[in-house]
């Protein structure tokens, strides 16, 4: 990949499943023919897990903040229902969970979701989880401005590597839905 920030040793994610958690592997099997990018576009770095958090992460790699893109996981609740949601923002940004989230998944209360919730639904580890490889009735929702990044940086379903990803082929995985103000600056 070209233009990839930092120090980063960058190999394709499907030849290195050893740095990627189980749902996301998976996913990577099953890469959609259709899909924006070829799956072999999707690269994976090892890094190491006590600088996963993305501020210890940029600093030790040299990855700038507005290149490196964070997916928190939302639990939207009306009555006795609860959806979770996943959102991709830059980390230069904040999700506007109590706002356009919570309108998005018709919520009365959003949150961030508990941290053994998003764990224990997503099969991942907090700090690594990522917008590939997520339940599949869960939507994705993505900032406009993840998707206009030539490249973004983004969890791996492990806090032991990174994945970088067009930033355009975040917009257009499965459950995907681009959404301009999404967030806002932090």
């Amino acid at each position: 990949m070209t233009g990839v920030p930092g120090t980063l040793k960058l190999d394709p994610a499907t030849s290195r499943p050893d740095l990627l958690a189980a749902p996301v592997a998976a996913a990577l099997q099953v890469w959609p023919a259709e899909a924006l990018i070829d799956r072999d576009q999707v690269m994976v770095a090892p890094i190491d897990a006590d600088l996963a958090d993305t501020a210890a992460f940029c600093e030790a790699y040299g990855v700038r903040l507005e290149e490196s893109a964070n997916c928190v996981i939302v639990a939207g609740r009306r009555g006795e229902v609860t959806r979770y949601a996943a959102c991709v923002v830059l980390a230069t940004t904040r999700a506007d969970v109590n706002g356009v989230v919570r309108r998005h998944l018709d919520a009365r209360k959003a949150s961030f979701a508990p941290m053994d919730d998003a764990v224990r639904h997503t099969g991942m580890e907090y700090g690594g989880i990522t917008p590939i490889g997520l339940p599949p009735s869960w939507p994705v929702l993505v900032d406009a401005r993840v998707v206009a990044m030539p490249h973004v940086i983004i969890g791996s379903g492990v806090r032991h590597s990174k994945i970088a990803i067009p930033g355009p082929a975040l917009g257009a995985l499965p459950g995907a839905e681009v959404i301009e103000g999404l967030a806002r600056e932090a």
